[in-house]
């Protein structure tokens, strides 16, 4: 049997090895990626954005570089600590980061295509027949045998019309989408960690004016019943003075609420229990900085969410390529041998040997429309994300303008709300010594307390807004991202160049980061 096996394979051995080469030279040589490249979906882009303020300072080269920690900016040690403890332990980017680390394993995987498969495998068996018999007469015959083989065996399918190449370049596309989801991810966390900081301690200002409100309510009404003790001030004066009071107080004790869920929330954020965290109060005392900023073209390279759904984009265009190639047959390269024998102690000896060696080309002759099915929804698809990486695009476009309304807006504001905050103080101290003097009643200074206390109110939470609203433009922006961070993370693959742009002069923003803070 053995001794058949071989004489069938060697005097093929030359020809088959000659085709088996010729083929796959002419597989090397003719092979072709099919279907569309990527190109960078279009999309409209502003040469300037409708909301900047005026006289802002228009980004100069070095503002280009990376911003790193953005939060730095603003100056403050506390928010500085909380933010390196989100970046070590919040849970919602360590989802992201596994989720970069499959898709980093999945691209190692596509590769692997492009390498032949070979295993290894060995066995031993031992067989034999039963007893014949004819007529009357049994005869009983000894058919046992043993059998022993080692062999290799090896396979490969050539990139015949480059399904792999765009499989890889898929992969590829979707590792860059994750790196990208990861810096959003990020970005998100770390933008609503200084939104809430801002926020907590905005309430810590308003807690500091409504205990000292409650302080100056005491005295007014320690005045108002000496005045009513004296026969100058009537008893209802003394009670509207306590009921002020009082309200002033359950303000005092209600604006806790807000600044407990605001501490608790970031607790979850740097990934600390509820219970064992807390932050001691301080008022607020930073202010918005002044920062450059870039052209609008510039969002396509600053914002990791535009990033993400490009390369979404570029993925799906590469499967459309591996839904075509299912179209062509496909070539397979197959090889085998190794040592086969009855004798375990002759198994590795030159008559042992055998091998074979062959192509195999195979083709869908019929699928009922099954691959034509998978093109269309392929290019379905890349449709769909070309779509969302418009409106992405849109979106963040969107931000940027609310942002930058909301701070020039909001600057226009505070700065009438600190007069108003000074006319209502003036108005105050006329009317008290008007009514220490009794030229006027107590409704009078109720009015003026009241005008002032909120008027003081306005301008603290115009204040916490400044705040938040300045964090969501540098969000807007991109923090301290670019993509070619994402390019350094995924190496080889460049991100796609901006698209040409106009050439008109960009109006200045408020968003990025001082030119003090990026040379550090």
């Amino acid at each position: 049997m053995q001794s058949d096996r071989l004489s069938r394979a060697r005097p093929f051995a030359p020809r088959a090895l000659t085709i088996a080469v010729s083929a796959a030279l002419a597989v090397l040589l003719a092979a072709c990626a099919v279907g569309p490249d990527y190109k960078r979906p279009d999309a409209e882009i502003p040469a300037s954005f409708k909301e900047a303020a005026p006289g802002w300072k228009v980004a100069q080269p070095a503002d280009q570089h990376d911003r790193g920690d953005w939060w730095t900016i603003y100056e403050d040690p506390q928010l500085n600590a909380l933010e390196d403890k989100l970046n070590a332990a919040n849970q919602t980017i360590a989802q992201y980061a596994a989720a970069y680390r499959q898709a980093r394993a999945l691209v190692g995987e596509a590769r692997a295509a492009y390498f032949p498969t070979i295993g290894a495998s060995a066995g031993a068996t031992r067989s034999g027949t039963g007893v014949s018999s004819t007529g009357s007469s049994s005869t009983s015959r000894s058919g046992v045998s043993n059998s022993f083989n080692v062999q290799l065996d090896a396979s490969w399918e050539p990139d015949l019309w480059g399904s792999v190449t765009r499989t890889v370049n898929a992969q590829k596309a979707g590792q860059q989408g994750a790196a990208a989801d990861l810096a959003n991810a990020r970005l998100s966390a770390q933008a609503t960690l200084a939104q809430t900081y801002f926020s907590l301690r905005a309430l810590d200002s308003t807690q500091k004016l409504l205990d000292d409100t409650v302080v100056a309510y005491q005295k007014t009404l320690q005045l108002t019943q000496n005045q009513y003790a004296q026969g100058v001030a009537a008893r209802s004066d003394v009670i509207q003075a306590q009921t002020q009071l009082q309200s002033a107080q359950a303000s005092a004790i209600d604006n806790g609420v807000q600044r407990a869920q605001d501490e608790h929330a970031i607790a979850v954020l740097v990934g600390v229990p509820a219970s064992v965290f807390s932050i001691p109060p301080s008022p607020l005392t930073a202010t918005p900085p002044a920062v450059p900023a870039q052209m609008p073209s510039a969002l396509l390279e600053r914002r990791p969410d535009i990033a993400s759904a490009e390369r979404k984009a570029a993925a799906a265009n590469e499967q459309i390529g591996v839904a075509i190639a299912a179209f062509f047959p496909s070539l397979t390269l197959s090889a085998s041998g190794g040592f086969e024998n009855s004798v375990f102690s002759q198994l590795l000896t030159a008559p042992s040997r055998f091998w074979t060696l062959g192509p195999q080309l195979a083709a869908t002759i019929f699928d009922a429309g099954l691959r034509k099915a998978q093109t269309d929804a392929a290019r379905a698809t890349y449709d769909a994300d070309v779509a969302t990486y418009r409106q992405t695009v849109l979106t963040a476009f969107q931000d940027v303008e609310d942002n930058l309304a909301s701070q020039r807006i909001l600057e226009q504001e505070i700065v009438v709300q600190r007069q108003a905050v000074d006319s209502a103080r003036q108005a105050l101290a006329i009317v008290t010594n008007e009514y220490k003097a009794g030229t006027v009643g107590f409704v009078n200074v109720l009015t003026a307390q009241t005008t002032a206390f909120t008027a003081e109110q306005k301008l603290e939470t115009i204040a916490g807004e400044r705040m938040v609203s300045s964090v969501g433009l540098v969000k807007a922006l991109g923090g301290g991202w670019d993509v070619s961070q994402m390019n350094r993370e995924t190496g080889d693959v460049a991100a796609p160049a901006p698209l040409p742009t106009s050439s008109a002069t960009p109006v200045a923003q408020s968003g990025a980061v001082p030119q003090q803070v990026q040379n550090q």
